[in-house]
């Protein structure tokens, strides 16, 4: 089983080295920030499953790196000392998930990490990351950002195909057989490169169907 990721911002070197420590008893994999420009540089090389921020930073506030983490499934716990009211609930109206003041407990917040985790992985299972393109696959929902993208049922089952096959490479002979309709009808070779070409107009940037001449298409 894959360990989740933890992002740390921290600045008190004897707390983070404590949860560091605890963190990793645990099995977490833990990257730390001491600063709110080390936390932004550390999510944009790595997916993180939960990050626990500090909300006073030595160059600024912990809702900066909040906000950068929106539109990710990255829960969010504020563990700092800061227990204003209007800063707790602005906190819960952009999306943390949780919010504890120091000091604190560790088996609390352990207790607490595992329940956001675990809702987490349950909603993540219901979705497919391909490029810049969320699939829903309960709700056979499309979307780029946050905005739906409308496709039609053949359309829908081409991407997911892509989409379950990422960084494959795929026959058309393969994709074919993905694509029976409704109706138990087989599509054909040449309505497939019609299919390849609407996706790619509907999806544009957000993903890269490669043609990989003489063998088929890969989508990384």
């Amino acid at each position: 089983m894959m360990k989740h990721k933890i992002l740390l911002l921290e600045d008190d070197m004897m707390i983070a080295g404590g949860l560091i420590y605890a963190l990793e008893q645990e099995q977490y994999d833990v990257i730390h920030a001491k600063t709110v420009e080390e936390g932004k540089a550390a999510i944009t090389r790595t997916t993180f499953d939960l990050a626990i921020l500090d909300m006073q930073l030595p160059d600024g506030v912990g809702t900066e790196v909040q906000e950068s983490l929106q539109g990710t499934a990255t829960g969010v716990i504020f563990l700092t000392v800061v227990d204003d009211e209007g800063n707790i609930v602005k906190a819960f109206e952009d999306g943390a998930a949780d919010y504890m003041t120091k000091p604190f407990r560790l088996r609390e917040l352990l207790a607490r990490m595992k329940r956001i985790l675990l809702s987490t992985d349950k909603t993540q299972m219901n979705f497919l990351q391909l490029g810049g393109v969320k699939i829903d696959t309960e709700a056979a929902k499309v979307f780029i950002d946050d905005e739906i993208i409308d496709l039609t049922a053949l359309e829908y089952k081409l991407l997911l195909t892509f989409a379950t096959n990422k960084g494959r490479i795929m026959t058309r002979g393969q994709i074919l057989d993905n694509l029976w309709d409704a109706s138990g009808n087989f599509v054909e070779d040449n309505t497939l490169t019609v299919y390849i070409k609407r996706l790619r107009g509907k999806l544009g940037d957000a993903i890269d169907i490669k043609t990989v001449r003489g063998m088929g298409y890969r989508v990384d």
